[in-house]
């Protein structure tokens, strides 16, 4: 098959040798090399060889090499191990001469445009599908069906990194209905998996690296194999996700293929440019989660009582206001309570002011839990409270008062003593057709101050 042959055992040897002959063919064979850094001389053999055909052979546990060695030139390549015929046919290949060169050339110029055209396709489905800040689920799920338009995907996958280290398949797009959770037995937790170590996204997630599979038999397992290829994949690409340059690994994306492709320069630069997207877009989802979520958090801060929980002052005061502007609109009652809880303040010098505290987050409980959804507790100052109840006149809100009175008598707060030691007295009006919210807090206030002086635990009706 050869007119002559020659084997090198090391670098400086193929040097060497090159320097002497003229090799029609030169084949690296990249299985016993385990480090990155031992490739930079490697790298210089391709670029030496100037257009010369180069044949590599790499383990696809580190076929991240391949695009790195594709910056220092053309090479040709094949993931080990390599079965004898398969070699010989890549050697033919390597060597054959075209009957016709230009014809050649211009096929290889059209494959080329056919090639671009294709990723081109694939980046515009992509930035469509990322278009907008959405939840990471939508957002996975937008991915997964963006890449399965290159072409041969039939099925793609994303998988994002939860706290605590726990990888979750998040979304996938199946056009061949294979399950990869049915396939990893689990959907989260996926860095547990039996297949960690053999699987391609997440070996990507692990070794933090792009990993090509061309063929389902090499990750050395033949249940996934022939789970894989009973769904007719072929070869299987994943790359990991960083929200920054350098930074840890947020998840993967998987490509299945059901076809084998020896991928160009271009497409393996496509594919890292689409996990940046990708890295991106989760990022901004995740980050938009966060967000949202801390608002939620301010805006609780911002209207709710800490001690309580009950609504604050402003909150209070502002939900008063718009309750009589509606009544007043539809003509509909309105009434306002207020209460006090009694010997507060000696019974927090007694125990202690947590002990108080807790005691008035049980009477807001207490309160809460016989209101109607419709109305409104807030927190005054100290321990006074005041209750916006719509749709309610003032027989109504006597009722209330009476009911919330007994409740809080009866409730077991806590704090030793407290059970008999407070009470809450109560103040009850019914806002007038005219009046506005400082008129009915002030006749509120004094009615309230009546019902303490009058011994406490009672309740009267403002004039």
């Amino acid at each position: 098959m050869f007119s002559q042959l020659t084997l090198c055992e090391h670098l400086d040897a193929t040097v060497t040798a090159l320097a002497k002959q003229d090799a029609s063919l030169l084949i690296l064979d990249l299985s016993g090399f385990e480090k990155m850094s031992e490739l930079a001389g490697i790298g210089a053999l391709i670029r030496g060889r100037a257009g010369g055909r180069v044949l590599v052979l790499c383990d696809y546990k580190h076929s991240a090499w391949l695009p790195e060695l594709m910056a220092y030139g053309s090479i040709d390549y094949h993931l080990c191990p390599v079965p004898d015929t398969d070699m010989q046919q890549a050697v033919r290949q390597a060597l054959a001469v075209p009957a016709d060169s230009a014809a050649a050339m211009q096929q290889q110029i059209l494959d080329k445009e056919k090639e671009l055209r294709a990723l081109l396709g694939v980046q515009r489905s992509m930035q469509r599908a990322l278009g907008g800040i959405e939840s990471v689920s939508l957002t996975a799920s937008q991915v997964c069906l963006a890449l399965c338009n290159f072409p041969g995907v039939r099925h793609t996958a994303v998988l994002h990194m939860k706290p605590r280290g726990d990888l979750q398949l998040v979304a996938q797009e199946a056009r061949n209905h294979l399950d990869l959770g049915r396939l990893l037995q689990r959907r989260d937790h996926l860095l547990q998996s039996p297949l960690r170590d053999v699987f391609p996204p997440l070996m990507a997630v692990a070794r933090g690296e792009m990993v090509l599979l061309d063929a389902p038999e090499k990750a050395g397992d033949p249940e996934l194999a022939m789970a894989l290829h009973d769904r007719n994949v072929r070869m299987v690409l994943a790359l990991p996700l960083r929200a920054e340059a350098g930074g840890p690994e947020i998840g993967a994306i998987c490509l299945m293929f059901d076809r084998h492709i020896s991928f160009s320069r271009e497409q393996f630069a496509c594919f890292a440019s689409l996990a940046q997207f990708v890295s991106f877009a989760l990022g901004m989802s995740e980050l938009k989660h966060q967000n949202d979520a801390l608002s939620g958090q301010l805006s609780q801060l911002n209207t709710t009582d800490a001690v309580t929980g009950a609504a604050n002052r402003r909150v209070g005061e502002d939900k008063l206001e718009s309750e009589i502007l509606r009544a007043r609109r539809y003509g509909l009652p309105l009434a306002v309570l207020s209460f006090d809880v009694g010997s507060f303040r000696s019974a927090n010098d007694l125990y202690s002011s947590a002990v108080g505290e807790d005691a008035l987050r049980k009477i807001a409980e207490t309160v809460s839990g016989r209101l109607r959804n419709s109305d409104t507790l807030a927190r005054m100052r100290g321990a006074e409270f005041l209750i916006v109840a719509t749709h309610t006149t003032s027989a109504d809100a006597i009722r209330l008062a009476e009911k919330l009175r007994g409740a809080v008598s009866e409730a077991d707060l806590p704090g030793a003593g407290f059970g008999a030691t407070l009470s809450i007295s109560l103040s009850v009006a019914e806002v007038g057709a005219e009046e506005a919210a400082p008129a009915v807090l002030d006749r509120l206030d004094t009615a309230l101050h009546r019902a303490k002086r009058s011994g406490r635990n009672c309740i009267e009706l403002a004039a």
